[in-house]
């Protein structure tokens, strides 16, 4: 033995870490989508829970992931920590597929020649030729991300094949013998080596695929490798917990908790189990054998399998007991803490849930806002105190949400590699600041009506009648423009221009109407200033919404990124047959409003100001 076999074992193992990271991310990027799906329905039903956990743990081919992933949706409420229990004893079993692959390693290199495809020494340059081809060829939507997965997998298996040659050079000098004699005849120092080199790893599938490659040795027995195999159940889980307690409350931090009490437990079980079939002399045959790489494999999911089904019946202990060592702690929480509590950095791997936590947080984000503008509207009429400090109470909460999504929208973006997925990002990052600014109007309307309260002024009748014509256009607009976010609709997207346009020739014609009526003395020059400020306050939400009318069509129109004001500059100087439709529909419905003094001067057939001039 020299340092050059021991640089080509840890060159092997980092080959096969890195495979495996890369396929594992890779198939989370592409499946987040259907994972997200799949996880929000789970029953109440352990059992569906159980295959869930399998199924999910088989497809990203990592444990931690899955229950990292199931500790985020506790903590955003959308699935309890009941529901979560079955998904984690599946997600332990589900880890074992790894080694069922890895276990391949067993086929006779004389075997038949269709068998001798599935070799590692074929598999591996096969997937790297493959993923190749997929990424440099683009031949279909997500070409690129099925072949950095088939690079992954032929990585992994190069990685591992180098491990195994340098395991077989290790072999003759004797240290791989004494290593595992030693294991062999103290379990207990077979254990505490399991559980560390998989906290180490942060891998339960990476350790158990080490100890495969070193079975091809021909020196490991079993009595050596069984106790090293339920060790690496604890490092994981172990691993797991600490991944998933970083910054989460209390209900997240249970699922890393009942993971580590059933590990403990099935731990406690297989030692015990072996223990006692031994004695009977029912392992005779297996106890002191050579291993390989498929009985470890097929070792790892008895274990699992067997204790899964002995320990379902009482996950409900698991639950009781983690709530007693872990404690809900009294605070105050914010109203929206079940909205703002789903934007868990324990998402980013898996952008589908990511994407909808940030949607879910901007509807709230929206919601708010605009139930402050309509209790500013209120307060303009008939001002109220209690009414005000509503208002800006909420608009605290609102800042705070906003705050948060961006925070965790710039921080959630480096881990994006899916350019439909950055262009979605990019529109939410957009609307944060539109929606968040809409609150903003909503405080500094209400400030006005403070002030005219505070000064005794009161605007005349037709002024108020004026305002709620005014109000009742950008109410329409607000529902247009939660329309166009919510369902990506771009139909309620277009529809918001010509509203646009039609509030800003309200706003120029109410401007108009209140210095004819400060002329005669029917309104009071003191809300002379109010009434312009808050014509200002008015067309600012009307472009607010316009721009989230503007960053919709962008995203399903990304050829307009770089030209969209052009496209909305054409269609708001009348080069648009239903804009100007839409636009004479709108403006007839809300100048029809108006007293009749109020729109006497406008035209009866109207079309835009920018067309009237460009004609």
């Amino acid at each position: 033995m020299d340092v050059f076999n021991v640089i080509s074992l840890l060159g092997g193992l980092a080959m096969f870490l890195y495979g495996m990271r890369l396929m594992g991310d890779s198939l989370k990027e592409n499946s987040s989508g259907t994972l997200k799906k799949a996880m929000g329905k789970v029953t109440n039903n352990p059992l569906k829970a159980f295959i869930l956990g399998v199924l999910v743990t088989a497809l990203i081919q990592s444990s931690t992931a899955t229950i990292v992933i199931t500790a985020g949706l506790v903590g955003a409420g959308i699935l309890t920590l009941h529901q979560s229990l079955g998904i984690i004893v599946g997600a332990n079993v589900g880890t074992t597929v790894t080694g069922q692959i890895i276990r391949l390693l067993d086929i006779d290199s004389s075997a038949s020649s269709v068998l001798r495809f599935f070799q590692p020494s074929t598999l591996a340059p096969i997937a790297l030729i493959v993923g190749v081809i997929l990424i440099m060829g683009s031949f279909f939507k997500n070409s690129r991300s099925v072949g950095k997965i088939a690079i992954g997998f032929g990585i992994l298996f190069s990685g591992l094949l180098n491990m195994t040659g340098a395991v077989n050079t290790l072999a003759q000098s004797g240290i791989i013998e004494k290593l595992f004699l030693g294991l062999g005849k103290n379990p207990f120092l077979g254990y505490a080596t399991g559980a560390g080199v998989a906290f180490a790893l942060q891998s339960s599938s990476a350790t158990i695929g080490i100890l495969q490659a070193f079975s091809s040795t021909g020196m490991l027995t079993f009595k050596a490798i069984y106790s090293v195999i339920v060790g690496v159940y604890l490092g994981d889980c172990v691993t797991t917990a600490i991944v998933i307690s970083i910054g989460a409350k209390e209900e997240p931090r249970r699922v890393g908790l009942v993971n580590i009490l059933f590990n403990l437990s099935k731990s406690a079980l297989v030692l015990i189990g072996v223990t006692v079939v031994h004695k009977l002399g029912l392992l005779d045959k297996l106890w002191d054998a050579p291993v390989n790489s498929s009985i470890i494999a097929n070792a790892n999911t008895v274990f699992n399998l067997c204790c899964a089904l002995l320990l379902i019946p009482v996950l409900g202990v698991y639950e009781k007991l983690s709530r007693r060592m872990i404690k809900d702690k009294p605070t105050k929480e914010s109203k929206y803490k079940s909205v703002t509590d789903t934007l868990n950095p324990v998402f980013y791997n898996t952008p589908a849930l990511a994407l909808q936590s940030c949607y879910k947080t901007l509807l709230a984000i929206y919601e708010a806002a605009r139930a402050n503008i309509e209790k500013s509207f209120a307060l303009i009429m008939q001002y109220d105190p209690a009414v005000h400090k509503e208002i800006l109470a909420e608009e605290d909460e609102i800042d705070r949400m906003t705050d948060k999504i961006s925070r965790y929208m710039v921080e959630f973006l480096p881990h994006l590699q899916i350019e439909s997925h950055v262009a979605i990002l990019n529109q939410y990052y957009k609307i944060t600041s539109e929606f968040e600014r809409l609150g903003d109007h909503a405080v500094n309307i209400a400030a006005y009506a403070e002030q005219l309260e505070k000064n005794g002024t009161k605007f005349s009748s037709s002024a108020v009648s004026e305002l709620a014509v005014l109000e009742n256009a950008l109410i329409n607009i607000l529902d247009e423009a939660k329309q166009t976010f919510a369902k990506r609709d771009v139909d309620a997207a277009e529809r918001i221009e010509p509203l646009v346009q039609v509030a800003g020739d309200l706003i120029t014609v109410l401007r108009g109407n209140h210095l004819k009526r400060m002329s005669t003395g029917e309104c009071s020059a003191y809300a002379d200033t109010t009434f312009t400020d808050l014509m200002v306050e008015f067309q600012r939400i009307a472009d607010l919404c316009s721009n989230v009318g503007v960053a919709t069509v962008v995203r399903v129109h990304p050829e307009l990124a770089d030209h969209e004001h052009l496209y909305f500059d054409r269609l708001h100087k009348g080069g648009d047959e239903a804009f100007n439709t839409a636009y004479n529909k709108a403006y007839q419905r809300y100048f029809s409003l108006l007293r009749p003094e109020s729109a006497a001067d406008e035209p009866k057939d109207p079309v835009p100001a920018e067309a009237q001039q460009g004609a």
